[in-house]
Protein backbone atom coordinates (compact mmCIF):
# COMPACT_ATOMS: atom_id res chain seq x y z
CA UNK A 1 0.00 0.00 0.00
CA UNK A 2 1.27 3.47 -0.94
CA UNK A 3 0.40 6.59 1.02
CA UNK A 4 -0.57 8.37 -2.21
CA UNK A 5 -3.29 5.76 -2.87
CA UNK A 6 -5.04 6.42 0.47
CA UNK A 7 -7.89 8.95 0.59
CA UNK A 8 -9.89 8.16 3.75
CA UNK A 9 -8.41 6.89 7.02
CA UNK A 10 -10.26 5.78 10.18
CA UNK A 11 -8.33 5.45 13.46
CA UNK A 12 -9.44 3.08 16.22
CA UNK A 13 -7.94 4.63 19.35
CA UNK A 14 -7.25 8.00 17.75
CA UNK A 15 -6.62 9.72 21.09
CA UNK A 16 -3.46 7.73 21.82
CA UNK A 17 -0.27 9.76 21.67
CA UNK A 18 1.19 7.73 18.80
CA UNK A 19 -2.10 7.36 16.94
CA UNK A 20 -2.88 11.08 17.11
CA UNK A 21 0.49 11.93 15.54
CA UNK A 22 -0.35 9.67 12.60
CA UNK A 23 -3.83 11.20 12.35
CA UNK A 24 -2.26 14.65 12.22
CA UNK A 25 0.13 13.45 9.50
CA UNK A 26 -2.65 12.18 7.23
CA UNK A 27 -4.70 15.31 7.92
CA UNK A 28 -1.70 17.52 7.04
CA UNK A 29 -1.34 15.90 3.60
CA UNK A 30 -5.00 16.43 2.78
CA UNK A 31 -6.49 13.02 3.58
CA UNK A 32 -9.98 12.60 5.06
CA UNK A 33 -9.29 11.58 8.68
CA UNK A 34 -11.74 10.46 11.37
CA UNK A 35 -11.65 8.04 14.27
CA UNK A 36 -12.92 6.51 17.48
CA UNK A 37 -11.77 6.79 21.06
CA UNK A 38 -13.48 5.75 24.26
CA UNK A 39 -12.47 8.86 26.22
CA UNK A 40 -12.51 12.59 25.59
CA UNK A 41 -9.17 14.16 26.51
CA UNK A 42 -7.26 17.37 25.89
CA UNK A 43 -5.63 15.64 22.93
CA UNK A 44 -8.91 14.52 21.33
CA UNK A 45 -10.31 18.03 21.75
CA UNK A 46 -7.23 19.44 20.00
CA UNK A 47 -7.71 16.99 17.11
CA UNK A 48 -11.36 18.01 16.80
CA UNK A 49 -10.38 21.68 16.75
CA UNK A 50 -8.00 20.87 13.89
CA UNK A 51 -10.93 19.48 11.88
CA UNK A 52 -10.78 15.75 12.60
CA UNK A 53 -14.11 14.05 13.40
CA UNK A 54 -14.05 11.75 16.45
CA UNK A 55 -16.79 9.49 17.77
CA UNK A 56 -16.75 8.27 21.36
CA UNK A 57 -19.35 5.55 20.75
CA UNK A 58 -18.43 2.03 19.67
CA UNK A 59 -21.27 1.75 17.20
CA UNK A 60 -21.67 0.59 13.61
CA UNK A 61 -23.59 3.81 13.01
CA UNK A 62 -20.53 5.98 13.66
CA UNK A 63 -17.80 4.16 11.76
CA UNK A 64 -16.49 5.20 8.34
CA UNK A 65 -17.77 2.67 5.80
CA UNK A 66 -15.83 3.93 2.77
CA UNK A 67 -12.42 4.06 4.48
CA UNK A 68 -9.35 3.04 2.46
CA UNK A 69 -7.32 2.29 5.58
CA UNK A 70 -8.14 1.37 9.17
CA UNK A 71 -5.38 2.05 11.67
CA UNK A 72 -5.73 0.41 15.08
CA UNK A 73 -3.85 0.09 18.32
CA UNK A 74 -3.37 -3.04 20.48
CA UNK A 75 -5.26 -1.19 23.22
CA UNK A 76 -8.54 -1.75 21.31
CA UNK A 77 -10.30 -4.79 22.89
CA UNK A 78 -10.90 -7.88 20.75
CA UNK A 79 -14.70 -7.59 21.19
CA UNK A 80 -14.81 -4.04 19.82
CA UNK A 81 -17.76 -3.74 17.42
CA UNK A 82 -16.11 -1.39 14.93
CA UNK A 83 -12.84 -3.35 14.85
CA UNK A 84 -14.66 -6.60 14.17
CA UNK A 85 -16.84 -5.01 11.48
CA UNK A 86 -13.74 -3.88 9.61
CA UNK A 87 -12.06 -7.28 10.06
CA UNK A 88 -15.10 -9.20 8.82
CA UNK A 89 -15.75 -7.01 5.79
CA UNK A 90 -12.42 -7.07 4.03
CA UNK A 91 -11.07 -3.63 4.93
CA UNK A 92 -7.35 -2.80 4.85
CA UNK A 93 -6.33 -2.91 8.54
CA UNK A 94 -2.89 -2.00 9.81
CA UNK A 95 -1.43 -1.57 13.27
CA UNK A 96 -0.11 1.85 14.21
CA UNK A 97 3.48 0.59 13.99
CA UNK A 98 3.04 -0.67 10.44
CA UNK A 99 1.70 2.67 9.24
CA UNK A 100 4.47 4.55 11.01
CA UNK A 101 6.98 2.30 9.25
CA UNK A 102 5.36 2.99 5.88
CA UNK A 103 5.79 6.73 6.36
CA UNK A 104 9.14 6.92 8.15
CA UNK A 105 10.96 4.41 5.95
CA UNK A 106 10.29 6.54 2.87
CA UNK A 107 12.27 9.41 4.45
CA UNK A 108 15.71 9.71 6.04
CA UNK A 109 14.73 7.78 9.15
CA UNK A 110 16.02 8.82 12.58
CA UNK A 111 14.58 6.40 15.14
CA UNK A 112 14.88 6.80 18.93
CA UNK A 113 14.43 3.63 20.99
CA UNK A 114 14.78 2.83 24.68
CA UNK A 115 12.91 1.73 27.77
CA UNK A 116 12.72 5.39 28.79
CA UNK A 117 13.98 8.73 27.55
CA UNK A 118 12.58 8.29 24.03
CA UNK A 119 10.16 11.21 24.05
CA UNK A 120 12.49 13.86 25.44
CA UNK A 121 15.37 12.75 23.21
CA UNK A 122 13.30 12.57 20.02
CA UNK A 123 11.66 15.93 20.82
CA UNK A 124 15.09 17.48 21.33
CA UNK A 125 16.35 16.13 18.00
CA UNK A 126 13.22 17.30 16.18
CA UNK A 127 13.46 20.77 17.71
CA UNK A 128 17.20 21.16 16.98
CA UNK A 129 16.69 20.18 13.33
CA UNK A 130 13.55 22.30 12.94
CA UNK A 131 15.20 25.31 14.61
CA UNK A 132 18.09 24.94 12.13
CA UNK A 133 15.54 25.08 9.26
CA UNK A 134 15.87 21.43 8.28
CA UNK A 135 12.88 19.83 6.53
CA UNK A 136 11.89 17.41 9.29
CA UNK A 137 8.79 15.37 10.06
CA UNK A 138 8.42 14.20 13.65
CA UNK A 139 6.18 11.59 15.26
CA UNK A 140 6.59 12.09 19.00
CA UNK A 141 5.36 10.22 22.06
CA UNK A 142 4.50 13.43 23.85
CA UNK A 143 3.45 17.00 23.14
CA UNK A 144 6.58 19.08 22.51
CA UNK A 145 5.94 22.51 23.99
CA UNK A 146 7.88 24.26 21.20
CA UNK A 147 5.33 23.00 18.67
CA UNK A 148 2.41 22.45 21.07
CA UNK A 149 2.01 19.17 19.21
CA UNK A 150 3.31 15.62 18.95
CA UNK A 151 3.71 16.03 15.19
CA UNK A 152 5.71 18.19 12.78
CA UNK A 153 5.11 18.09 9.06
CA UNK A 154 8.11 17.61 6.76
CA UNK A 155 9.38 15.62 3.79
CA UNK A 156 13.12 14.94 4.16
CA UNK A 157 14.01 13.75 7.65
CA UNK A 158 11.77 11.67 9.89
CA UNK A 159 12.26 11.68 13.68
CA UNK A 160 10.37 8.74 15.09
CA UNK A 161 9.96 7.11 18.47
CA UNK A 162 10.80 3.43 18.09
CA UNK A 163 8.57 1.71 20.63
CA UNK A 164 9.62 -1.72 21.89
CA UNK A 165 6.10 -2.55 23.12
CA UNK A 166 4.62 -5.33 20.98
CA UNK A 167 7.95 -5.24 19.06
CA UNK A 168 6.57 -2.25 17.15
CA UNK A 169 10.03 -0.87 16.37
CA UNK A 170 10.80 -3.82 14.13
CA UNK A 171 8.72 -2.07 11.45
CA UNK A 172 11.44 0.59 11.15
CA UNK A 173 14.60 0.63 9.03
CA UNK A 174 16.56 3.59 10.36
CA UNK A 175 19.38 5.57 8.80
CA UNK A 176 20.23 6.61 12.34
CA UNK A 177 19.18 4.73 15.48
CA UNK A 178 19.71 5.92 19.03
CA UNK A 179 19.00 3.73 22.07
CA UNK A 180 18.66 5.52 25.41
CA UNK A 181 18.25 2.50 27.69
CA UNK A 182 17.43 -1.20 27.77
CA UNK A 183 15.64 -2.11 30.99
CA UNK A 184 13.16 -4.68 32.22
CA UNK A 185 9.65 -3.74 31.10
CA UNK A 186 6.75 -5.18 29.08
CA UNK A 187 7.35 -8.67 30.45
CA UNK A 188 3.78 -9.46 29.41
CA UNK A 189 5.15 -9.28 25.85
CA UNK A 190 8.74 -10.52 26.26
CA UNK A 191 8.73 -12.86 29.24
CA UNK A 192 12.32 -12.10 30.32
CA UNK A 193 15.10 -9.54 29.98
CA UNK A 194 17.06 -11.67 27.49
CA UNK A 195 14.14 -11.52 25.05
CA UNK A 196 14.05 -7.71 25.44
CA UNK A 197 17.75 -7.52 24.57
CA UNK A 198 17.22 -9.79 21.55
CA UNK A 199 14.46 -7.52 20.28
CA UNK A 200 16.63 -4.42 20.60
CA UNK A 201 19.42 -6.28 18.80
CA UNK A 202 17.03 -7.14 15.97
CA UNK A 203 15.96 -3.49 15.74
CA UNK A 204 19.57 -2.32 15.46
CA UNK A 205 20.35 -4.98 12.87
CA UNK A 206 17.79 -3.23 10.65
CA UNK A 207 19.81 0.00 10.52
CA UNK A 208 20.49 0.70 6.86
CA UNK A 209 23.85 0.18 5.20
CA UNK A 210 26.20 3.07 6.03
CA UNK A 211 23.79 4.10 8.81
CA UNK A 212 24.79 5.16 12.32
CA UNK A 213 24.02 3.84 15.80
CA UNK A 214 24.25 5.78 19.06
CA UNK A 215 24.05 3.92 22.39
CA UNK A 216 23.99 5.04 25.97
CA UNK A 217 27.29 3.98 27.56
CA UNK A 218 25.55 1.69 30.09
CA UNK A 219 23.90 -0.52 27.44
CA UNK A 220 25.41 -3.95 26.87
CA UNK A 221 27.26 -3.72 23.54
CA UNK A 222 26.37 -7.31 22.65
CA UNK A 223 23.14 -6.01 21.09
CA UNK A 224 25.30 -4.62 18.24
CA UNK A 225 26.07 -7.01 15.39
CA UNK A 226 29.41 -7.15 13.58
CA UNK A 227 28.07 -5.17 10.61
CA UNK A 228 27.56 -1.98 12.60
CA UNK A 229 29.63 0.36 14.74
CA UNK A 230 28.04 2.20 17.66
CA UNK A 231 28.97 5.58 19.06
CA UNK A 232 28.45 5.86 22.81
CA UNK A 233 27.25 8.76 24.94
CA UNK A 234 26.81 9.42 28.64
CA UNK A 235 26.42 12.16 31.21
CA UNK A 236 30.03 12.46 32.27
CA UNK A 237 31.89 9.22 31.45
CA UNK A 238 35.01 10.17 29.51
CA UNK A 239 35.19 6.69 28.00
CA UNK A 240 32.16 7.64 25.89
CA UNK A 241 32.41 9.19 22.45
CA UNK A 242 30.10 12.00 23.57
CA UNK A 243 29.96 13.25 27.17
CA UNK A 244 29.67 16.43 29.25
CA UNK A 245 32.11 18.21 31.51
CA UNK A 246 32.25 21.48 33.44
CA UNK A 247 28.58 21.00 34.40
CA UNK A 248 26.99 23.85 36.36
CA UNK A 249 23.41 24.59 37.34
CA UNK A 250 22.74 28.34 37.24
CA UNK A 251 19.24 29.59 38.10
CA UNK A 252 17.65 26.30 37.06
CA UNK A 253 19.54 26.06 33.73
CA UNK A 254 22.31 23.53 33.12
CA UNK A 255 25.50 24.80 31.51
CA UNK A 256 28.01 22.24 30.18
CA UNK A 257 30.77 21.55 27.69
CA UNK A 258 30.14 18.77 25.17
CA UNK A 259 33.02 16.45 24.28
CA UNK A 260 32.74 14.83 20.85
CA UNK A 261 35.18 12.58 18.92
CA UNK A 262 36.30 15.71 17.03
CA UNK A 263 36.26 18.62 19.45
CA UNK A 264 34.77 20.26 22.56
CA UNK A 265 31.74 22.52 22.19
CA UNK A 266 31.84 25.02 25.04
CA UNK A 267 29.08 26.38 27.27
CA UNK A 268 25.93 24.75 25.97
CA UNK A 269 22.80 25.70 27.92
CA UNK A 270 19.78 23.50 28.59
CA UNK A 271 16.73 25.01 30.30
CA UNK A 272 15.16 21.60 30.87
CA UNK A 273 16.03 20.35 34.31
CA UNK A 274 17.70 17.21 35.53
CA UNK A 275 20.75 15.06 34.95
CA UNK A 276 18.69 12.62 32.86
CA UNK A 277 17.65 15.41 30.51
CA UNK A 278 21.24 16.57 30.11
CA UNK A 279 22.05 12.99 29.16
CA UNK A 280 19.17 12.98 26.66
CA UNK A 281 20.50 16.26 25.28
CA UNK A 282 23.95 14.74 24.80
CA UNK A 283 22.46 11.86 22.79
CA UNK A 284 20.33 14.28 20.76
CA UNK A 285 23.37 16.49 20.15
CA UNK A 286 25.39 13.53 18.87
CA UNK A 287 22.70 12.76 16.30
CA UNK A 288 22.33 16.41 15.29
CA UNK A 289 26.07 16.85 14.78
CA UNK A 290 26.14 13.67 12.68
CA UNK A 291 23.51 15.28 10.46
CA UNK A 292 25.66 18.35 9.91
CA UNK A 293 24.19 20.72 12.46
CA UNK A 294 26.82 23.34 13.39
CA UNK A 295 27.90 23.96 17.00
CA UNK A 296 26.17 27.37 16.82
CA UNK A 297 22.91 25.83 15.59
CA UNK A 298 23.17 23.14 18.27
CA UNK A 299 23.64 25.74 21.00
CA UNK A 300 20.60 27.70 19.87
CA UNK A 301 18.50 24.55 19.55
CA UNK A 302 19.29 23.34 23.06
CA UNK A 303 18.87 26.76 24.65
CA UNK A 304 15.43 27.33 23.10
CA UNK A 305 14.01 23.88 23.86
CA UNK A 306 10.96 24.29 26.12
CA UNK A 307 10.42 20.65 27.01
CA UNK A 308 7.60 18.14 26.67
CA UNK A 309 4.16 18.17 28.23
CA UNK A 310 4.11 15.83 31.23
CA UNK A 311 7.92 15.43 31.25
CA UNK A 312 8.97 17.24 34.44
CA UNK A 313 6.42 19.92 33.61
CA UNK A 314 6.16 22.65 36.22
CA UNK A 315 2.40 23.19 36.36
CA UNK A 316 2.32 25.67 39.25
CA UNK A 317 5.01 27.57 41.12
CA UNK A 318 4.90 30.22 43.84
CA UNK A 319 7.13 31.22 46.73
CA UNK A 320 5.52 28.52 48.89
CA UNK A 321 4.63 25.67 46.55
CA UNK A 322 5.68 23.85 43.38
CA UNK A 323 3.51 21.38 41.46
CA UNK A 324 5.31 19.15 38.93
CA UNK A 325 3.66 16.66 36.58
CA UNK A 326 5.59 13.77 35.02
CA UNK A 327 4.71 10.78 32.85
CA UNK A 328 7.20 8.48 34.65
CA UNK A 329 5.82 4.94 34.83
CA UNK A 330 8.98 2.85 35.29
CA UNK A 331 11.19 2.72 38.41
CA UNK A 332 14.22 4.16 36.58
CA UNK A 333 12.12 7.10 35.38
CA UNK A 334 10.89 7.73 38.92
CA UNK A 335 14.50 7.62 40.15
CA UNK A 336 15.38 10.30 37.60
CA UNK A 337 12.54 12.73 38.37
CA UNK A 338 12.95 12.46 42.15
CA UNK A 339 16.71 12.99 41.82
CA UNK A 340 16.03 16.07 39.69
CA UNK A 341 13.80 17.53 42.42
CA UNK A 342 16.45 16.79 45.05
CA UNK A 343 19.15 18.46 42.93
CA UNK A 344 17.09 21.58 42.30
CA UNK A 345 15.36 21.87 45.71
CA UNK A 346 17.40 19.84 48.22
CA UNK A 347 15.78 21.31 51.34
CA UNK A 348 12.09 21.20 50.37
CA UNK A 349 9.61 18.52 51.42
CA UNK A 350 8.55 16.28 48.51
CA UNK A 351 5.16 14.57 48.17
CA UNK A 352 4.91 12.12 45.27
CA UNK A 353 1.44 11.09 44.10
CA UNK A 354 1.86 7.98 41.96
CA UNK A 355 -0.68 6.17 39.80
CA UNK A 356 0.71 2.76 38.76
CA UNK A 357 0.16 1.95 35.08
CA UNK A 358 -0.78 -1.64 34.12
CA UNK A 359 -1.36 -4.65 36.35
CA UNK A 360 1.41 -6.62 34.65
CA UNK A 361 4.03 -3.87 35.16
CA UNK A 362 3.00 -3.52 38.81
CA UNK A 363 3.28 -7.29 39.31
CA UNK A 364 6.70 -7.46 37.67
CA UNK A 365 8.28 -4.33 39.19
CA UNK A 366 6.45 -3.72 42.50
CA UNK A 367 9.58 -4.04 44.64
CA UNK A 368 11.57 -1.72 42.38
CA UNK A 369 8.74 0.82 42.39
CA UNK A 370 8.75 0.74 46.18
CA UNK A 371 12.50 1.30 46.33
CA UNK A 372 12.33 4.23 43.91
CA UNK A 373 9.41 5.93 45.67
CA UNK A 374 11.19 5.59 49.03
CA UNK A 375 13.39 8.53 47.96
CA UNK A 376 10.40 10.87 48.48
CA UNK A 377 9.35 12.30 51.85
CA UNK A 378 5.74 11.23 51.39
CA UNK A 379 4.06 8.87 48.91
CA UNK A 380 0.38 8.83 47.98
CA UNK A 381 -0.61 5.89 45.80
CA UNK A 382 -3.69 5.58 43.61
CA UNK A 383 -5.20 2.29 42.45
CA UNK A 384 -3.68 0.83 39.27
CA UNK A 385 -4.65 2.41 35.95
CA UNK A 386 -5.48 -0.67 33.84
CA UNK A 387 -5.14 0.83 30.31
CA UNK A 388 -5.40 -2.15 27.95
CA UNK A 389 -5.40 -4.83 30.69
CA UNK A 390 -7.91 -6.73 32.78
CA UNK A 391 -7.21 -7.10 36.52
CA UNK A 392 -4.74 -9.75 37.66
CA UNK A 393 -5.66 -11.61 40.83
CA UNK A 394 -3.58 -10.53 43.80
CA UNK A 395 -2.08 -7.51 42.01
CA UNK A 396 -2.86 -4.07 43.40
CA UNK A 397 -1.10 -0.91 44.55
CA UNK A 398 -0.70 -2.61 47.94
CA UNK A 399 2.26 -4.55 46.48
CA UNK A 400 4.07 -1.27 45.91
CA UNK A 401 3.00 0.21 49.25
CA UNK A 402 4.44 -2.79 51.09
CA UNK A 403 7.81 -2.19 49.41
CA UNK A 404 8.03 1.52 50.25
CA UNK A 405 10.49 2.01 53.12
CA UNK A 406 9.37 5.42 54.38
CA UNK A 407 6.56 5.67 56.95
CA UNK A 408 4.53 8.47 55.38
CA UNK A 409 2.69 6.45 52.74
CA UNK A 410 -0.94 5.72 51.89
CA UNK A 411 -3.28 4.39 49.19
CA UNK A 412 -6.36 6.49 48.45
CA UNK A 413 -8.92 6.87 45.68
CA UNK A 414 -8.42 9.81 43.31
CA UNK A 415 -11.64 11.53 44.36
CA UNK A 416 -10.35 11.74 47.95
CA UNK A 417 -7.05 13.40 47.08
CA UNK A 418 -7.87 17.05 47.78
CA UNK A 419 -9.43 16.23 51.14
CA UNK A 420 -6.37 14.20 52.05
CA UNK A 421 -3.97 16.96 50.96
CA UNK A 422 -5.93 19.41 53.10
CA UNK A 423 -5.14 17.30 56.16
CA UNK A 424 -1.37 17.55 55.63
CA UNK A 425 1.01 20.12 57.07
CA UNK A 426 3.88 20.07 54.54
CA UNK A 427 3.08 20.32 50.83
CA UNK A 428 6.07 22.35 49.57
CA UNK A 429 6.61 20.26 46.41
CA UNK A 430 3.89 18.01 45.04
CA UNK A 431 4.64 15.78 42.08
CA UNK A 432 1.95 13.87 40.16
CA UNK A 433 3.51 10.85 38.47
CA UNK A 434 2.20 8.15 36.13
CA UNK A 435 1.13 7.29 32.58
CA UNK A 436 -2.60 7.00 33.26
CA UNK A 437 -5.06 9.85 33.79
CA UNK A 438 -3.43 11.37 36.88
CA UNK A 439 -2.62 14.53 34.91
CA UNK A 440 -6.33 15.45 35.03
CA UNK A 441 -5.76 16.32 38.70
CA UNK A 442 -3.14 18.97 38.09
CA UNK A 443 -5.72 21.74 37.56
CA UNK A 444 -7.68 21.05 40.77
CA UNK A 445 -4.44 20.67 42.74
CA UNK A 446 -3.20 24.01 41.36
CA UNK A 447 -6.47 25.68 42.33
CA UNK A 448 -6.26 24.13 45.80
CA UNK A 449 -2.70 25.45 46.25
CA UNK A 450 -3.79 28.96 45.21
CA UNK A 451 -6.66 28.89 47.71
CA UNK A 452 -4.32 27.64 50.41
CA UNK A 453 -1.99 30.58 49.84
CA UNK A 454 -4.68 33.25 50.22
Amino acid sequence: MKIKDINKVFFLGIGGIGMSALARYFHSIGKDVSGYDKTQTQLTHELEEEGIFITYEDSLDTLLKDADLIVYTPAIPKNHLQLNYYKENGYELKKRAEVLGLIANELYNISIAGSHGKTSTSSLIAHILHHAHKDVAAFLGGVCLNFNSNFISGNTYSVTEADEFDRSFLQLNPNIALVTSVDTDHLDIYGNFEAIQESFAKFLSQVRENGSIFLHQNIDKKIIDSNHHAYTYSYQNNESDYYASNIKVIKGSTHFDLHTPDNIIKDLILNYGGKHNVENAIGASAVALKLGITPEELGQGLKTFLGVRRRFQIVYQSEKHILIDDYAHHPREIDAVIQTVRDLHPHLHLTVIFQPHLFSRTRDLATEFGQSLSAADRVILFPIYPARELPIEGVSSQLILDSIEIQDKVIIEKNLLLNYLSSLEKTEIIMTVGAGDIDKLTTPISQWLKEKEK
